[in-house]
Protein backbone atom coordinates (compact mmCIF):
# COMPACT_ATOMS: atom_id res chain seq x y z
CA UNK A 1 0.00 0.00 0.00
CA UNK A 2 1.79 3.15 -0.99
CA UNK A 3 2.44 5.98 1.46
CA UNK A 4 -0.38 8.89 2.00
CA UNK A 5 1.52 11.90 -0.28
CA UNK A 6 3.27 14.53 1.83
CA UNK A 7 1.39 17.89 1.80
CA UNK A 8 3.39 21.20 2.07
CA UNK A 9 2.66 23.61 4.70
CA UNK A 10 0.33 26.71 3.01
CA UNK A 11 2.56 29.76 3.63
CA UNK A 12 1.10 32.24 6.07
CA UNK A 13 -1.29 34.97 4.42
CA UNK A 14 -0.06 38.36 4.63
CA UNK A 15 -1.98 41.15 5.55
CA UNK A 16 0.30 43.29 3.10
CA UNK A 17 -1.42 40.46 0.14
CA UNK A 18 -5.27 41.25 1.11
CA UNK A 19 -7.23 43.50 -1.09
CA UNK A 20 -7.71 47.10 -0.03
CA UNK A 21 -11.55 46.93 -0.07
CA UNK A 22 -12.57 43.83 1.45
CA UNK A 23 -10.22 45.79 4.36
CA UNK A 24 -11.98 49.25 4.56
CA UNK A 25 -15.03 47.77 4.57
CA UNK A 26 -14.20 45.80 7.56
CA UNK A 27 -13.18 49.08 9.25
CA UNK A 28 -16.13 50.66 8.32
CA UNK A 29 -17.45 49.05 11.17
CA UNK A 30 -15.01 49.55 13.85
CA UNK A 31 -15.58 52.78 16.15
CA UNK A 32 -13.15 55.85 16.36
CA UNK A 33 -11.23 54.03 19.19
CA UNK A 34 -10.52 51.51 17.12
CA UNK A 35 -9.88 52.91 14.26
CA UNK A 36 -7.67 55.43 15.96
CA UNK A 37 -5.81 52.01 17.69
CA UNK A 38 -5.91 50.25 13.55
CA UNK A 39 -2.99 53.13 13.01
CA UNK A 40 -0.38 51.89 15.48
CA UNK A 41 -0.71 48.33 14.35
CA UNK A 42 1.23 48.26 11.09
CA UNK A 43 2.20 50.17 8.09
CA UNK A 44 -0.68 48.98 6.17
CA UNK A 45 -3.47 49.41 8.38
CA UNK A 46 -2.32 52.63 9.49
CA UNK A 47 -2.71 53.52 6.01
CA UNK A 48 -6.13 52.25 5.29
CA UNK A 49 -7.16 53.73 8.44
CA UNK A 50 -6.32 57.25 7.55
CA UNK A 51 -9.17 56.76 4.42
CA UNK A 52 -10.83 59.77 5.33
CA UNK A 53 -14.62 58.34 3.77
CA UNK A 54 -14.04 56.08 7.42
CA UNK A 55 -14.33 59.07 9.16
CA UNK A 56 -17.29 61.15 7.47
CA UNK A 57 -19.51 57.58 9.05
CA UNK A 58 -18.09 59.37 12.49
CA UNK A 59 -18.17 62.71 12.03
CA UNK A 60 -22.23 62.34 11.43
CA UNK A 61 -22.27 60.34 13.98
CA UNK A 62 -20.82 61.67 16.74
CA UNK A 63 -20.58 65.63 15.58
CA UNK A 64 -23.80 65.67 13.50
CA UNK A 65 -21.45 67.21 11.34
CA UNK A 66 -23.57 67.41 7.33
CA UNK A 67 -21.48 67.46 3.89
CA UNK A 68 -22.60 71.37 3.53
CA UNK A 69 -20.84 71.83 7.02
CA UNK A 70 -18.23 70.25 6.08
CA UNK A 71 -17.40 72.11 3.07
CA UNK A 72 -17.11 74.96 4.87
CA UNK A 73 -14.46 73.25 7.36
CA UNK A 74 -12.12 73.03 4.27
CA UNK A 75 -10.92 70.10 6.21
CA UNK A 76 -10.48 66.41 5.56
CA UNK A 77 -13.05 64.44 7.86
CA UNK A 78 -10.67 62.80 9.43
CA UNK A 79 -9.23 66.24 10.68
CA UNK A 80 -12.50 67.62 11.60
CA UNK A 81 -12.82 64.83 13.71
CA UNK A 82 -10.21 64.93 15.63
CA UNK A 83 -10.31 68.87 16.05
CA UNK A 84 -14.33 68.94 16.97
CA UNK A 85 -12.99 65.67 19.43
CA UNK A 86 -10.08 67.93 21.19
CA UNK A 87 -12.80 70.11 21.91
CA UNK A 88 -15.55 68.63 22.64
CA UNK A 89 -14.16 65.08 23.47
CA UNK A 90 -15.78 64.30 27.10
CA UNK A 91 -18.80 64.78 25.84
CA UNK A 92 -19.26 62.46 22.34
CA UNK A 93 -21.51 60.29 24.64
CA UNK A 94 -23.85 63.22 24.84
CA UNK A 95 -23.14 65.79 22.09
CA UNK A 96 -24.98 64.12 19.45
CA UNK A 97 -28.29 63.74 21.20
CA UNK A 98 -28.12 67.31 23.07
CA UNK A 99 -27.22 69.02 19.68
CA UNK A 100 -30.24 67.32 17.88
CA UNK A 101 -32.69 68.36 20.63
CA UNK A 102 -31.72 71.85 20.39
CA UNK A 103 -31.44 71.98 16.58
CA UNK A 104 -35.32 70.41 16.60
CA UNK A 105 -35.90 73.13 19.20
CA UNK A 106 -34.46 76.05 17.34
CA UNK A 107 -36.32 74.89 14.21
CA UNK A 108 -39.75 74.34 15.74
CA UNK A 109 -39.25 77.43 17.47
CA UNK A 110 -38.69 79.56 13.85
CA UNK A 111 -41.87 77.74 12.98
CA UNK A 112 -44.19 78.95 15.85
CA UNK A 113 -42.65 80.85 18.48
CA UNK A 114 -40.37 83.13 16.52
CA UNK A 115 -39.62 85.55 19.34
CA UNK A 116 -37.98 82.88 21.50
CA UNK A 117 -35.66 82.31 19.06
CA UNK A 118 -33.52 86.08 20.53
CA UNK A 119 -33.88 84.85 23.85
CA UNK A 120 -31.31 82.18 23.32
CA UNK A 121 -27.80 82.53 24.47
CA UNK A 122 -24.56 81.43 22.41
CA UNK A 123 -22.56 78.55 23.93
CA UNK A 124 -19.97 78.91 27.10
CA UNK A 125 -16.56 78.01 26.39
CA UNK A 126 -14.85 75.21 28.95
CA UNK A 127 -13.00 77.50 31.16
CA UNK A 128 -16.40 79.23 31.96
CA UNK A 129 -17.86 76.02 33.16
CA UNK A 130 -14.39 75.12 35.25
CA UNK A 131 -14.99 78.97 36.88
CA UNK A 132 -18.24 77.92 38.05
CA UNK A 133 -17.34 74.60 39.10
CA UNK A 134 -14.64 76.60 41.38
CA UNK A 135 -17.34 78.26 42.31
CA UNK A 136 -19.94 76.22 43.54
CA UNK A 137 -17.09 73.82 44.84
CA UNK A 138 -19.04 71.28 43.04
CA UNK A 139 -18.82 68.75 39.76
CA UNK A 140 -21.31 70.05 37.00
CA UNK A 141 -22.66 66.66 35.09
CA UNK A 142 -20.96 66.50 31.38
CA UNK A 143 -24.62 66.16 29.83
CA UNK A 144 -25.40 69.55 31.71
CA UNK A 145 -22.03 71.26 30.84
CA UNK A 146 -22.25 69.66 26.87
CA UNK A 147 -26.08 71.59 26.68
CA UNK A 148 -24.30 74.83 27.53
CA UNK A 149 -21.75 74.27 24.99
CA UNK A 150 -24.60 74.17 22.48
CA UNK A 151 -26.71 77.12 24.17
CA UNK A 152 -25.99 78.64 27.65
CA UNK A 153 -29.88 78.96 28.07
CA UNK A 154 -31.32 82.13 27.27
CA UNK A 155 -32.66 85.30 28.84
CA UNK A 156 -34.31 86.26 31.57
CA UNK A 157 -37.58 87.10 29.45
CA UNK A 158 -41.56 86.02 28.51
CA UNK A 159 -42.24 83.68 27.55
CA UNK A 160 -40.14 81.11 29.05
CA UNK A 161 -38.31 78.48 26.75
CA UNK A 162 -39.43 75.80 29.27
CA UNK A 163 -43.16 76.24 29.06
CA UNK A 164 -46.08 78.25 30.56
CA UNK A 165 -49.30 78.07 32.00
CA UNK A 166 -51.79 80.35 32.70
CA UNK A 167 -55.20 80.56 35.04
CA UNK A 168 -57.28 83.73 35.53
CA UNK A 169 -55.27 85.19 38.50
CA UNK A 170 -52.59 82.53 37.88
CA UNK A 171 -49.36 82.72 35.49
CA UNK A 172 -46.26 81.24 34.92
CA UNK A 173 -43.09 80.63 32.50
CA UNK A 174 -40.17 79.17 32.79
CA UNK A 175 -36.69 80.60 31.52
CA UNK A 176 -33.86 78.19 31.41
CA UNK A 177 -31.34 79.76 32.80
CA UNK A 178 -27.69 80.53 31.65
CA UNK A 179 -24.49 79.00 33.66
CA UNK A 180 -23.94 82.69 35.87
CA UNK A 181 -27.87 83.28 36.69
CA UNK A 182 -27.76 79.44 37.99
CA UNK A 183 -24.68 79.46 40.02
CA UNK A 184 -25.80 82.80 41.40
CA UNK A 185 -28.86 80.85 42.42
CA UNK A 186 -26.95 77.96 43.62
CA UNK A 187 -27.79 76.34 47.40
CA UNK A 188 -26.52 75.41 50.15
CA UNK A 189 -29.47 75.86 53.09
CA UNK A 190 -30.85 73.02 54.65
CA UNK A 191 -33.47 71.19 52.32
CA UNK A 192 -31.93 72.60 48.99
CA UNK A 193 -28.25 71.55 50.01
CA UNK A 194 -25.78 71.35 47.05
CA UNK A 195 -28.43 71.97 44.46
CA UNK A 196 -28.49 74.04 41.27
CA UNK A 197 -31.31 75.81 39.42
CA UNK A 198 -32.14 74.63 36.03
CA UNK A 199 -34.89 77.50 35.43
CA UNK A 200 -37.12 80.10 36.77
CA UNK A 201 -40.08 81.92 37.04
CA UNK A 202 -39.55 85.99 37.06
CA UNK A 203 -43.88 85.87 38.19
CA UNK A 204 -43.95 83.01 41.01
CA UNK A 205 -40.65 83.17 41.63
CA UNK A 206 -40.42 78.86 41.15
CA UNK A 207 -37.65 76.78 40.21
CA UNK A 208 -36.57 73.37 38.94
CA UNK A 209 -33.31 72.20 40.51
CA UNK A 210 -30.59 69.65 39.95
CA UNK A 211 -29.21 68.38 42.84
CA UNK A 212 -25.27 67.44 42.28
CA UNK A 213 -25.04 65.35 45.13
CA UNK A 214 -26.47 62.39 46.88
CA UNK A 215 -27.71 64.46 50.27
CA UNK A 216 -31.24 65.20 52.30
CA UNK A 217 -32.32 62.06 50.46
CA UNK A 218 -31.83 63.11 46.71
CA UNK A 219 -30.24 61.01 43.98
CA UNK A 220 -27.28 62.78 42.78
CA UNK A 221 -28.73 64.78 39.57
CA UNK A 222 -32.55 63.97 40.12
CA UNK A 223 -34.38 66.97 38.86
CA UNK A 224 -37.37 68.60 41.09
CA UNK A 225 -39.61 71.47 41.63
CA UNK A 226 -39.28 72.19 45.74
CA UNK A 227 -42.45 72.26 47.95
CA UNK A 228 -42.09 73.61 51.05
CA UNK A 229 -43.99 71.71 54.00
CA UNK A 230 -46.30 73.90 55.34
CA UNK A 231 -46.88 71.58 58.91
CA UNK A 232 -43.23 71.26 59.58
CA UNK A 233 -41.74 72.75 62.89
CA UNK A 234 -38.91 73.22 60.33
CA UNK A 235 -39.47 75.52 58.20
CA UNK A 236 -36.16 74.87 55.75
CA UNK A 237 -38.13 71.17 54.98
CA UNK A 238 -38.25 70.48 51.71
CA UNK A 239 -40.60 68.19 49.51
CA UNK A 240 -40.07 67.62 46.06
CA UNK A 241 -41.78 66.58 42.75
CA UNK A 242 -39.78 64.75 41.08
CA UNK A 243 -39.32 65.81 37.10
CA UNK A 244 -36.16 64.26 35.78
CA UNK A 245 -33.53 61.72 37.17
CA UNK A 246 -30.55 63.24 34.93
CA UNK A 247 -30.70 66.63 32.71
CA UNK A 248 -30.35 64.49 29.50
CA UNK A 249 -33.08 62.46 30.28
CA UNK A 250 -35.06 65.78 31.62
CA UNK A 251 -34.01 68.22 28.35
CA UNK A 252 -34.64 65.73 25.64
CA UNK A 253 -37.68 64.40 26.62
CA UNK A 254 -39.27 67.81 27.21
CA UNK A 255 -38.01 68.56 23.68
CA UNK A 256 -39.44 65.66 22.48
CA UNK A 257 -42.82 66.89 24.20
CA UNK A 258 -42.54 70.34 22.08
CA UNK A 259 -41.60 69.95 18.63
CA UNK A 260 -43.98 66.47 18.32
CA UNK A 261 -47.00 68.89 19.36
CA UNK A 262 -47.66 66.96 22.73
CA UNK A 263 -47.87 71.03 24.33
CA UNK A 264 -50.08 72.98 22.39
CA UNK A 265 -48.52 76.79 21.25
CA UNK A 266 -50.75 79.30 22.92
CA UNK A 267 -50.23 83.05 22.05
CA UNK A 268 -46.75 82.17 20.53
CA UNK A 269 -45.71 80.19 23.82
CA UNK A 270 -45.51 76.42 24.57
CA UNK A 271 -48.20 75.59 27.25
CA UNK A 272 -47.48 72.72 29.57
CA UNK A 273 -50.78 70.35 28.99
CA UNK A 274 -50.70 66.94 28.48
CA UNK A 275 -53.37 66.09 25.75
CA UNK A 276 -54.49 62.48 26.15
CA UNK A 277 -55.17 60.86 22.91
CA UNK A 278 -57.79 58.73 24.11
CA UNK A 279 -59.61 61.47 26.11
CA UNK A 280 -62.02 62.61 23.13
CA UNK A 281 -65.65 62.08 23.49
CA UNK A 282 -68.06 62.89 20.19
CA UNK A 283 -71.57 63.37 20.61
CA UNK A 284 -73.75 63.87 17.31
CA UNK A 285 -71.50 66.65 15.53
CA UNK A 286 -69.81 67.68 18.61
CA UNK A 287 -66.53 66.93 19.81
CA UNK A 288 -64.88 67.45 23.59
CA UNK A 289 -61.17 66.90 23.71
CA UNK A 290 -59.47 67.79 27.21
CA UNK A 291 -55.43 68.31 28.52
CA UNK A 292 -54.67 68.63 31.85
CA UNK A 293 -51.38 69.96 34.32
CA UNK A 294 -50.15 69.53 36.98
CA UNK A 295 -49.56 73.06 38.91
CA UNK A 296 -46.40 72.16 41.79
CA UNK A 297 -46.16 75.84 42.71
CA UNK A 298 -49.58 75.39 44.00
CA UNK A 299 -50.08 72.32 45.20
CA UNK A 300 -48.51 71.00 49.18
CA UNK A 301 -47.70 67.44 50.37
CA UNK A 302 -48.29 68.42 53.70
CA UNK A 303 -51.52 69.28 54.01
CA UNK A 304 -52.37 67.09 50.69
CA UNK A 305 -53.59 69.32 48.33
CA UNK A 306 -52.43 68.41 44.57
CA UNK A 307 -53.98 71.47 42.12
CA UNK A 308 -54.61 70.87 38.55
CA UNK A 309 -55.63 72.68 35.66
CA UNK A 310 -57.43 71.62 32.87
CA UNK A 311 -57.64 73.10 28.92
CA UNK A 312 -60.72 71.75 27.45
CA UNK A 313 -61.66 72.07 23.40
CA UNK A 314 -65.33 72.00 22.32
CA UNK A 315 -65.40 71.82 18.77
CA UNK A 316 -68.70 71.61 16.07
CA UNK A 317 -67.85 69.36 12.45
CA UNK A 318 -67.24 71.52 10.02
CA UNK A 319 -69.47 69.73 7.88
CA UNK A 320 -72.36 70.02 10.14
CA UNK A 321 -75.56 71.75 9.07
CA UNK A 322 -76.33 75.09 10.06
CA UNK A 323 -79.18 74.52 11.61
CA UNK A 324 -77.06 72.35 14.51
CA UNK A 325 -75.53 76.14 15.60
CA UNK A 326 -76.71 75.65 19.43
CA UNK A 327 -75.50 77.90 22.88
CA UNK A 328 -74.16 75.72 25.76
CA UNK A 329 -76.72 76.64 28.85
CA UNK A 330 -75.19 74.34 31.81
CA UNK A 331 -72.26 72.00 32.41
CA UNK A 332 -72.14 69.04 35.13
CA UNK A 333 -69.17 67.33 36.72
CA UNK A 334 -68.34 64.25 38.60
CA UNK A 335 -65.46 64.61 40.37
CA UNK A 336 -63.47 61.33 41.87
CA UNK A 337 -60.84 61.57 44.21
CA UNK A 338 -58.31 58.06 44.42
CA UNK A 339 -60.15 56.75 47.53
CA UNK A 340 -63.13 57.01 45.60
CA UNK A 341 -65.01 59.79 47.52
CA UNK A 342 -67.55 61.50 44.51
CA UNK A 343 -68.74 65.13 44.54
CA UNK A 344 -70.97 66.84 42.05
CA UNK A 345 -70.91 69.63 40.97
CA UNK A 346 -74.16 71.02 38.35
CA UNK A 347 -73.77 75.10 37.19
CA UNK A 348 -74.97 77.29 34.62
CA UNK A 349 -72.24 78.16 31.45
CA UNK A 350 -68.33 77.45 31.83
CA UNK A 351 -66.13 80.06 33.09
CA UNK A 352 -69.07 82.94 33.26
CA UNK A 353 -69.69 82.05 29.58
CA UNK A 354 -72.34 80.61 27.31
CA UNK A 355 -70.38 79.77 24.18
CA UNK A 356 -71.89 79.65 21.04
CA UNK A 357 -71.09 76.91 18.90
CA UNK A 358 -71.70 76.50 15.19
CA UNK A 359 -70.27 74.36 12.49
CA UNK A 360 -66.64 74.70 11.81
CA UNK A 361 -66.16 76.94 15.19
CA UNK A 362 -63.96 75.82 18.27
CA UNK A 363 -64.32 76.88 21.85
CA UNK A 364 -61.25 76.75 24.13
CA UNK A 365 -61.74 77.55 27.89
CA UNK A 366 -59.53 76.69 31.24
CA UNK A 367 -60.30 75.84 34.77
CA UNK A 368 -59.09 74.01 37.67
CA UNK A 369 -59.30 71.83 40.40
CA UNK A 370 -57.99 70.19 44.19
CA UNK A 371 -57.64 66.87 45.42
CA UNK A 372 -56.66 65.60 48.68
CA UNK A 373 -54.90 62.88 46.94
CA UNK A 374 -52.45 62.51 44.45
CA UNK A 375 -54.89 61.04 41.58
CA UNK A 376 -58.17 61.59 40.85
CA UNK A 377 -60.75 62.03 37.59
CA UNK A 378 -63.39 64.04 36.39
CA UNK A 379 -66.23 63.70 34.03
CA UNK A 380 -69.61 64.97 33.06
CA UNK A 381 -71.40 66.87 30.67
CA UNK A 382 -72.70 70.06 28.80
CA UNK A 383 -76.24 70.96 28.25
CA UNK A 384 -77.39 72.71 25.31
CA UNK A 385 -79.84 74.37 23.06
CA UNK A 386 -80.38 74.49 19.40
CA UNK A 387 -80.98 78.42 18.24
CA UNK A 388 -82.94 77.42 15.43
CA UNK A 389 -85.12 75.18 17.91
CA UNK A 390 -85.45 76.61 21.08
CA UNK A 391 -87.10 73.99 23.05
CA UNK A 392 -85.00 71.68 21.62
CA UNK A 393 -82.11 70.36 25.03
CA UNK A 394 -79.42 67.94 24.37
CA UNK A 395 -76.30 66.98 26.90
CA UNK A 396 -72.98 66.29 25.27
CA UNK A 397 -70.29 64.35 27.04
CA UNK A 398 -67.53 64.96 28.24
CA UNK A 399 -64.63 62.68 28.24
CA UNK A 400 -63.37 60.91 31.54
CA UNK A 401 -59.85 62.67 32.19
CA UNK A 402 -57.60 61.93 35.08
CA UNK A 403 -55.04 63.79 36.76
CA UNK A 404 -52.29 62.42 38.77
CA UNK A 405 -49.83 64.14 40.41
CA UNK A 406 -45.85 63.30 39.66
CA UNK A 407 -43.43 61.16 41.67
CA UNK A 408 -42.04 62.70 45.28
CA UNK A 409 -40.35 62.44 47.65
CA UNK A 410 -40.29 63.67 51.18
CA UNK A 411 -37.15 65.88 52.98
CA UNK A 412 -34.96 64.47 55.56
CA UNK A 413 -34.11 67.94 56.84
Amino acid sequence: MAAPPTVEPSSALSLELLPTDPLLLILSFLDYRDLVSCCYLNRRLNQLSNHDPLWKRHCKKYWLISEEEKSRWNQSWKAIFISTYSDLGRYIQYYATLKKAWDDLEKYLGQWCPRMISSLKESVREEDLDAVEAQIHCKLPNDYRCSFRIHNGQKLVVPGLMGSMALSNHYRSEDLLDIDTAAGGFQQRLGLKQCLPLTFCIHTGLSQYMALESVEGRNKYEIFYQCPDQMARNPSAIVMFITGTSYLEWFTSYVNKVVTGGYPIIRDQIFRYVHDKDCVATTGDITVSVSTSFLPELSSVHPPHYFFTYRIRIEMSKDALPEKTCQLDSRYWRITNAKGDVEEVQGPGVVGEFPIISPGRVYEYTSCTTFSTTSGYMEGYYTFHCLYYKDRFFNVTIPRFHMVCPTFKVSTA
